[in-house]
């Protein structure tokens, strides 16, 4: 039975190591390469993740201003005036007055619109003080957030 085992143990061995010989891994040149890819990708997506955040916001403050002037113009074409304050358009107009996604804040900066003065696109017999009740109104709304969007144009022009 030794000389059996003694036989087949030499053999044995001897296929093992053809076998392991034969079995081909990763180089080192490879796995650099893959690992570089990765790194790359993933340089490249931290990139978009980190101004995906930016770009929500701004679309956000886009999406409020122009929620807040069709209330506003709303209002307007109801009373042929603008009202006195953002506050006045709730709840008819708007439902609440939105936080400036930029600031976080509800801190917009109303454009105040003076009835009295004259509008150089009307001739000063249609402009009527009485109409407006003569007092200033809330004719636009502007961001009072610091800074640019991506766009290179600032919080207070959009």
């Amino acid at each position: 039975m030794t000389d059996s085992l003694s036989q087949r143990g030499p053999t044995l061995m001897a296929r093992m190591r053809r076998h392991r010989s034969g079995e081909r891994g990763f180089t080192l040149i490879e796995l650099l390469v893959v690992v570089t890819i990765i790194g790359i990708l993933a340089g490249v997506a931290v990139v978009n993740v980190r101004f995906a955040q930016r770009k929500a916001r701004e679309s956000a403050l886009r999406e409020n201003l122009f929620e807040m002037r069709k209330a506003i113009d709303n209002f307007y074409a109801d009373k042929q005036h603008y009202p006195s304050s953002l506050e006045e358009l709730v709840p008819n107009y708007i439902r609440r007055i939105p936080k400036d996604p930029m600031t976080d804040k509800q801190d917009w900066q109303p454009v105040m619109e003076d009835p009295l003065s004259l509008d150089p696109d009307q001739p000063p017999a249609e402009t009527d003080p009485q109409a407006t009740g003569g007092q200033p109104g809330v004719s636009d709304v502007k961001s009072s957030a610091k800074g640019t969007t991506l766009d290179n144009v600032p919080y207070s022009d959009l």
